[in-house]
């Protein structure tokens, strides 16, 4: 009979084949992980969790065929055993507090996941929450500063903002978010209603500011 590995068996999903290549080389010089599986898109992360059970999804947020946020929305709906750690080059206070809301334990700057991903997989293996420096110092900035005063987007409102800073049209939303043409139009009126914005530019402006996109 083959004895189980007692080794962390975790999953690296990233659309970037370069970065997992690179994060797998890491972890596997620790003998006590091991990568079990690799997906590029948010269809394929789904399939290899529910096939592989893994102990550990290192799950980056802006991925194609559902980002980071509906693949663990999918998967906490699933109730699986699977520990989630968020990768991302996003750090603002929306981003964190959401991939925690919907089941994560760990979040990871992307530009710090070669000296902190592993500390990330510790942590949350023996059920300890784990957060990037530099995302905790934007979430204690946040809960020290201001008041906030802009009314907050949904998932799919979010989603769509960051598609236009992208330079998206309409058409290439909704094909890419799978939703009608129409359904696209409607958040965007929605979004800048709420936000009081009137122009494109605008809203890309606002998008760069919270960390929605990528100059």
């Amino acid at each position: 009979m083959t004895m189980k590995s007692n080794k962390v068996r975790v999953v690296l999903a990233d659309d970037h084949a370069m970065l997992r290549e690179a994060l797998r080389v890491i972890l596997e010089r620790d003998g006590d992980i091991e990568v079990v599986g690799e997906a590029g898109d948010g269809a394929s992360t789904v399939s290899q969790v529910e096939s592989l059970k893994p102990d550990v999804l290192v799950l980056d947020i802006a991925m194609p065929g559902g980002n980071g946020l509906e693949v663990a929305q999918r998967l906490k709906r699933g109730k699986g055993g699977t520990h989630v750690i968020a990768l991302s080059a996003h750090v603002d206070h929306w981003h964190v507090s959401q991939m925690f809301k919907l089941g994560a334990r760990g979040y990871v700057n992307k530009t710090a996941a070669s000296s902190e991903l592993l500390t990330a997989i510790r942590a949350v293996i023996n059920h300890r929450h784990f957060v990037s420096a530099d995302a905790a110092e934007h979430l204690v900035r946040d809960l020290g500063g201001e008041p906030e005063t802009r009314t907050r987007l949904g998932l799919r409102e979010r989603e769509v903002l960051r598609r236009l800073a992208d330079g998206l049209r309409s058409p290439e939303i909704a094909s890419a978010m799978h939703i009608t043409v129409s359904t696209v139009e409607a958040h965007r009126r929605n979004i800048m209603r709420k936000l009081d914005l009137h122009t494109v530019a605008d809203l890309t402006k606002y998008a760069l500011r919270e960390g929605l996109a990528e100059l």
